[in-house]
């Protein structure tokens, strides 16, 4: 395909406006496939700064950044405006060091997990790597602590734990993730299969009544955080600090520390619930979600506060 040199003006301009650029489906926060998650979430594991391109918004971008790098798929990553690839070949960039190396980043920690594996997950473990050669165990771990497990051919150059018979091989975020895993096999209410505990991965989000919340709040122990729109906070508003997600509000909530105890309101603690759990994805490690909202809040707190 030919590129209208229009087109090919207005891509060169995304890729002079940040050194770092990702073509993608979606949007960092709010990828629209999987390729284009684990590409943002190896940019986000390393830290850089990059300018990301949402090519669901824009059908002549999708088809003319194929046509631009000579490349099919989506995403595609540039840097100083080359092309460096797609999902497949950044996660193995990022795994060999040679991407951090690329952005002028430290080499990765390359450090092996300590990991346990109990008896009954090793035994179903090597029956699984019996019959698929010399193959090993790989294990990633998202951003979002999620686990994914495959079978995958044996890299003598992957971070490796080797234990109960077993290789385990990590790309480095997902190493640093792992630090201290317990993986075990589980046969009961929950179904058949692997399960991870780890200790790194942020809390559940926890539920707080309404008088709880409020002690805490005025003890300081806590930040408090009315998630409902301008108009809802009008009709019933509470009488005790608290942020909003108004203007900058959730940028700043974002920018505090990761241990700050937040508590999330809204109207019945739907929405709270979500915002929590948003949260907590993030990194927060401390995040409840105040029960039965504004209104409970109305009924056991303060009854001077309208009830909608």
């Amino acid at each position: 395909m030919s590129l209208d040199p229009a087109l090919r003006s207005r891509i060169e301009s995304l890729l002079q406006a940040n050194r770092v650029v990702l073509f993608m489906k979606g949007q960092p926060g709010a990828p629209q496939c999987g390729f284009s998650a684990k590409a943002s979430g190896v940019l986000e594991d390393l830290g850089v700064e990059y300018g990301h391109v949402n090519v669901l918004a824009d059908q002549e971008i999708r088809e003319g950044i194929k046509a631009f790098g000579n490349w099919p798929t989506i995403p595609q990553l540039y840097v100083d405006g080359e092309l460096v690839g797609g999902s497949d070949i950044i996660e193995q960039m990022a795994s060999s060091g040679e991407l951090s190396q690329l952005l002028g980043l430290p080499p990765p920690d390359r450090t092996p997990p300590q990991v346990t594996v109990t008896e009954a997950a090793a035994e179903k473990l090597r029956g699984a790597l019996a019959d698929a050669g010399n193959g090993a165990l790989a294990l990633a771990i998202d951003a979002r602590f999620q686990p994914r497990f495959q079978i995958a051919p044996r890299n003598d150059t992957a971070i490796a734990v080797e234990t109960a018979g077993l290789r385990i091989q990590f790309d480095p975020a997902s190493a640093r993730r792992a630090h201290g895993i317990t993986i075990d096999w589980v046969d009961d209410f929950r179904g058949q299969g692997l399960a991870i505990d780890n200790p790194n991965a942020p809390r559940p989000v926890q539920a707080i009544s309404p008088s709880e919340a409020d002690r805490q709040v005025r003890s300081g122990e806590l930040v408090l955080v009315d998630v409902r729109p301008g108009d809802e906070r009008a009709i019933a508003a509470i009488g005790v600090a608290h942020r909003t997600f108004d203007g900058d509000g959730r940028a700043e909530l974002e920018a505090l520390p990761k241990d700050t105890r937040l508590a999330f309101l809204c109207h019945h603690g739907g929405r709270s619930g979500r915002a929590a759990e948003e949260f907590r994805a993030k990194g927060f490690t401390c995040i409840f979600n105040v029960e039965g909202g504004i209104d409970r809040w109305s009924q056991e707190v303060d009854g001077g506060i309208p009830r909608y």
